[in-house]
């Protein structure tokens, strides 16, 4: 039997919006799990919170109510760091806190077997993580994206410390569990994902801040073009397509007018100042006690689920 089906016990190290996902996706594909969380309190509403997905996959067809049910049989919790020692895989998702975050990796390095793993979820480097921690070959960058149960991707990234045989190990284990991991080469601040993401973003907000259109022509523009294409080809891709003549000629002409800004616009600094954070306070940029957040997620989450079967259907990862 191979090293990675051998691999069942695995250890979560928070129950926020990625910990709980994480150990869904582990559970579902018949590992036993172990979720340390800081209080009983917060770990029941992260059960109940995968109770609910689970619910949905098999409202979906993507599960059946009693495949459901024994995955939640297979996470157990706890307020106790130190319960993660016998797991042959880590996975730390606490809060942003790089002190924090150096804590635990010491604390697991000095607890787990010599062969265990210990991956990241967060978008921090595992060359930024290891400072506490002796056996850094082991240590890796697992970034997930929100919400993990949907999203098929994980950006795998070693450190300069980490040993080049735990790249190809944790690929193995995330693909049995059903996500498609993408190896970086090289490691650098926010990964592949977030760069691409907030390079867009800080268009975006710049046209907006300028009063070039409003949030609801720009978000409109997005979605109705490159929106509609990035699901089947991606920008280098897309560029290739359209031509790279052509395409790099108009990037000479348009890239000097991008936005090249160090931080985001003052305007979205004075939001985030007033206490309006988006959707979990009323208001943002926009109004959302004008709009149903509740059912633009319920849409987004369709759509992913949407892709989920597709990926299914043609024999790509399961989630």
């Amino acid at each position: 039997m191979s090293e990675e089906k051998r691999m069942r016990r695995i250890a979560v190290i928070g129950n926020g919006i990625i910990g709980h996902g994480i150990a869904e996706i582990f559970a579902a594909a018949g590992w036993t799990v172990r979720l340390v969380g800081r209080s009983e309190t917060s770990l029941a509403a992260a059960l109940e919170k995968i109770a609910a997905s689970r619910r949905l996959f098999a409202a979906h067809g993507l599960t059946d109510e009693t495949e459901a049910a024994a995955a939640l049989r297979r996470i157990a919790t706890t307020t106790r760091l130190d319960d993660a020692a016998d797991a042959e895989l880590v996975i730390e998702a606490v809060p942003e806190d790089m002190a924090l975050k150096r804590a635990i990796f010491g604390r697991l390095d000095a607890i787990c077997a010599p062969s265990a793993l210990l991956g990241s979820s967060s978008g921090h480097l595992a060359s930024e993580l290891v400072a506490e921690v002796r056996r850094r070959e082991r240590v890796i960058a697992t970034h997930f994206w929100y919400p993990p149960q949907l999203i098929p991707l994980v950006e795998v990234c070693a450190g300069p410390e980490t040993a080049p045989e735990t790249v190809p190990r944790i690929c193995a284990i995330l693909r049995d569990a059903g996500k498609e991991p993408v190896v970086i080469d090289k490691e650098i601040a926010g990964f592949i994902g977030n760069r691409i993401q907030f390079a867009a973003l800080r268009e975006a907000w710049s046209l907006w801040a300028a009063g070039v259109a409003s949030a609801e022509a720009i978000d409109a523009v997005v979605r109705n073009s490159i929106g509609r294409r990035l699901g089947v080809t991606g920008p280098i891709e897309s560029a290739d397509v359209g031509g790279l003549d052509t395409m790099h000629a108009f990037a000479s002409f348009l890239q000097p007018s991008l936005d090249a800004a160090p931080l985001p616009p003052a305007a979205v600094a004075q939001l985030v100042a007033d206490g309006k954070r988006g959707l979990a306070s009323g208001a943002g940029i926009y109004d959302w006690s004008k709009r149903d957040g509740a059912a633009l997620l319920e849409t987004r989450r369709e759509e992913l689920i949407r892709w989920l079967k597709h990926d299914r259907a043609a024999g790509g990862p399961r989630s």
